[in-house]
């Protein structure tokens, strides 16, 4: 009997050390901090604070899709006016579900989402902030970080938690950019060109701070046209010019960006202005039939753009 009373008390002993060691160890594992990548980020957006859980999944970010996907992200839906999406974004994107442009409310709740991102106060329609809030946490971006495309993938990667990416992103476009500077300026010198987005009937010649105008002489170099430099400063939306006033254009090449069979296209082939061109006179006329990279910023629309004013100009 007493022996056995002495095994009761060792055998105590061991399971209370026992349960102090586990009880140590917890301890310490629920100490240790978590990955980065499993924290919830806090942020300053255009709103003021906001917090980024940790396990985002599913992120709306309307016609912001070129920075998700270039950092290996799919959205759980896409921008779209009616049928009309980011065409040169749909290898990656054909099977992700369409949402409109306004992200109404009912759409939004559909679609799920984790996290909603808006490009600024501004589009943030009917001034339902609050209503997207409840749906999900919402990050609207100030403008200083939206209007310039660099900096807009930079602050992408630091909401989603892939800074490094959005860095390596752009390293690679800048290495890029230079070699196709330096292949361009050997092929045409300081020949100029220009752009003409032909949409419907209408014409619009692009200012040379717009869109993929950018890329032509902000990271390519090209010489701009006198008429280009004469054009007033890019407004929010696109100012048309008649036809008739296209016969001004002074450019060496020139890049038609068009959906094929638009009507104005036809129109202006056919005209006299077209035919008196210098660019249509030397052969210098290149048909860009995508126009959905040529009329927006990102890296992915930049990339393709670089690629095709490459492929026509350094020939």
């Amino acid at each position: 009997m007493r022996i056995h009373t002495k095994f009761i008390g060792l055998f105590t002993v061991i399971l209370s050390i026992l349960m102090l060691l586990a009880a140590c160890g917890n301890s310490n594992e629920s100490s240790k901090p978590k990955n980065d990548q499993e924290k919830d980020t806090a942020l300053t957006d255009a709103m003021g604070k906001v917090t980024i859980p940790a396990d985002t999944k599913r992120i709306l970010a309307p016609y912001m899709e070129d920075s998700l996907v270039a950092l290996g992200i799919t959205p759980a839906a896409q921008w779209s006016i009616g049928t009309a999406v980011l065409d040169y974004l749909q290898t990656d994107l054909k099977d992700v579900p369409k949402i409109s442009w306004d992200l109404p409310l009912e759409q939004t709740i559909e679609a799920n989402p984790d996290l909603i991102i808006f490009s600024s106060k501004a589009s943030i329609q009917k001034g339902q902030y609050e209503e997207y809030k409840k749906i999900a946490p919402t990050y609207v971006y100030k403008d200083e970080d939206s209007s310039n495309w660099k900096k807009q993938l930079q602050v992408m990667g630091k909401i989603v938690g892939k800074q490094q990416e959005a860095e390596d992103r752009l390293s690679g476009y800048e290495e890029k950019t230079k070699k196709a500077s330096e292949d361009i300026k050997k092929a045409i010198g300081g020949q100029s060109a220009s752009i003409i987005w032909v949409a419907g009937d209408q014409y619009y010649l692009f200012e040379n701070t717009r869109f993929a105008a950018n890329v032509l002489y902000g990271d390519l170099g090209v010489t701009q046209p006198q008429m280009v430099k004469n054009l007033p400063e890019a407004k929010a939306s696109w100012q048309p010019l008649s036809l008739e006033s296209l016969s001004e254009l002074d450019a060496d090449h020139l890049f038609l960006v068009s959906k094929p069979g638009e009507a104005g296209l036809t129109k202006l082939k056919e005209s006299s202005v077209f035919k008196g061109l210098s660019a249509a006179k030397q052969g210098h006329v290149y048909d860009m039939e995508d126009p959905s990279h040529w009329t927006i910023n990102g890296v992915i629309a930049n990339e393709l753009t670089i690629d095709q004013i490459t492929k026509s100009l350094a020939k």
